[in-house]
């Protein structure tokens, strides 16, 4: 269940956390992968962890709002693995400001990675993935990330939550466009909760400042009461979501979201 065998993919934002894992289970799943990211060193320790354990795998340096960066990395990817059959819109970034404290430099940060890097990366990506489909039974596949805070509102960042609700419906579309044109290219979307990242401890923080103290720790564990599951997400929790929706097993999806959020966003 769930091979990729076979198969390229390209992750935006995969040096750590839940692209890093996301590209190891891929690797696991019969897959080779492209770690893209900024954070350089930490991308090349991913490819040398995942080398080390017999997969295939190269860092691309890739600021997803950059057309040029995402053209290079395109281009390694192809040069090296000879075509490509997942992307993965991983990259974000969470500010955790009010509309009152934020400045439009703020804003253009935000809107930069989380939308302007998800339609970079699905144009140019679309070439490479739509010549892919026509050597594929069930086609190439696009994954956003988005978040719970796309579905429903954040009191915390709304401006978060205008970004994520952007790719919920720019998933939607997208699927119908490529649908429509017969280009054999299903796009879907993840919603996760809150989730044990670098990101996830980022809302802890702001969490605690919104309430008046600086407990972070108080501010995780009201954080887990929000999920009735009873705990937080793992970046491993995600990751499966990913490459279920990445692999053949998902060949009926396309314009769905997957939301894997404890229960959050069933109450």
């Amino acid at each position: 269940m769930n091979r990729l065998d076979g198969k390229v993919a390209l992750l935006s934002g995969a040096a750590r956390g839940i692209g890093a894992e996301t590209a190891r289970l891929m690797i696991e799943a019969g897959a080779k992968v492209a770690i893209g990211d900024v954070l350089d060193e930490r991308g090349r320790e991913t490819v040398r962890m995942l080398e080390n354990a017999g997969g295939e795998a190269i860092y691309t340096h890739l600021d997803v709002t950059r057309e040029e960066d995402w053209t290079a990395s395109l281009s390694a990817v192809i040069g090296r693995f000879g075509g490509l059959d997942i992307l993965v819109n991983n990259a974000g970034v969470f500010l955790g400001m009010s509309i009152e404290e934020a400045t439009l430099a703020d804003w253009h940060r935000l809107c930069g990675v989380n939308l302007t890097g998800v339609f970079l990366g699905t144009k140019l990506a679309l070439p490479a993935l739509r010549e892919s489909a026509g050597r594929s039974v069930h086609g190439s596949v696009v994954v956003n990330l988005s978040s719970v805070a796309g579905l429903v509102g954040s009191s915390g960042d709304p401006l978060y939550s205008m970004t994520k609700g952007g790719v919920t419906l720019f998933t939607k579309s997208a699927a119908l466009e490529f649908a429509r044109k017969g280009y054999r290219v299903r796009v879907n979307s993840i919603h996760p909760g809150v989730i044990q990242t670098d990101m996830g401890d980022q809302t802890f923080v702001s969490r605690a400042r919104n309430l008046g103290t600086n407990d972070v720790e108080a501010a995780r564990q009201t954080a887990i009461t929000t999920h009735p599951i009873g705990r937080l997400g793992t970046p491993n929790d995600i990751a499966k979501g990913i490459v279920f929706l990445a692999s053949d097993d998902a060949a009926f999806m396309t314009g769905a979201g997957l939301v894997i959020d404890g229960g959050l966003t069933a109450q």
